[in-house]
């Protein structure tokens, strides 16, 4: 069985102690590929440096919502620097909105949010998209901004089928983490249903959002089986043919099917 992980943050410090360690449970459980996803301007140089260390490893670059509020516009260069410098960078994110924490002003999220759409681009990268309670302002965004022209991944998808079916039209996948476990999450659970098979993704998010019913403690891409073994059953496929078309899908997002 071949399993990508397509949103991990392995480059946080809750790693530091024992990465070598979590590689290894996740490739012998069948993980081979992972994109360690950057969230601001240090995470993204640390996912690219992870990235250039491991084969198997590839990177994004971006920044979240919730430090939109220090970001100066000249600032991107050093991203853009970072992805004409390798080819391990393969998309820009993650990046969108975040109503739930508010952590910067909303006016500022939506500006940076569109200036990266923009980037994203001009370098012809898919977009890795942060919604936390701001479905309809992405979306709408998302269109003003023609950012079907790269096209991208909703990231731990946390919506329903409405968003997940206008998400689709504009060219983007749907991706889901432990949350669709959850015992709440029905309106996750109906979505992840009727998605296509050709635009699933599967993802960790790790270090959060561990599956249900062991929520405590650390998430890590060995626990990505119980997703798809959770969609799986949802969705009455077998798990191995689930795994190996959302492995298809993600390389032909990220890798352009190859690599």
């Amino acid at each position: 069985m071949q399993i990508f992980d397509t949103h991990t943050h392995l480059s946080m410090r809750d790693f530091q102690r024992d990465l070598l360690e979590v590689f290894s449970r996740a490739r012998e459980s069948g993980v081979q590929k992972f994109l360690c996803v950057g969230f601001n301007f240090r995470s993204s140089g640390e996912s690219v440096a992870l990235a250039e260390k491991n084969k198997d490893v590839y990177s994004a670059i971006g920044v979240h919502p919730h430090d939109a509020k220090i970001v100066q516009a000249e600032d991107f260069s050093f991203l853009e620097s970072m992805l004409l410098s390798s080819p391990k960078v393969v998309a820009w994110g993650e990046i969108g909105l975040d109503y739930y924490r508010d952590l910067s002003p909303r006016d500022v999220q939506k500006s940076v949010f569109r200036a990266q759409i923009q980037l994203a681009k001009k370098h012809r990268m898919p977009i890795i998209i942060h919604d936390r309670d701001a479905h309809q302002d992405i979306l709408r965004i998302l269109k003003e901004e023609k950012a079907n022209e790269v096209g991208g991944v909703m990231h731990c998808f946390s919506a329903s089928w409405k968003e997940a079916r206008e998400a689709l039209d504009l060219n983007f996948y749907i991706s889901f983490a432990g949350n669709l476990t959850y015992p709440s999450s029905r309106g996750i659970q109906e979505a992840a249903q009727k998605v296509p098979r050709e635009r699933i993704l599967v993802e960790t998010d790790s270090p959060y959002l561990k599956p249900w019913p062991d929520r405590k403690g650390r998430n890590e891409p060995l626990f990505i089986k119980e997703v798809l073994r959770f969609l799986a059953d949802l969705r009455g496929e077998k798990l191995e043919d689930l795994a190996q078309k959302s492995w298809e899908n993600a390389h032909t997002l990220f890798l352009k099917g190859g690599r």
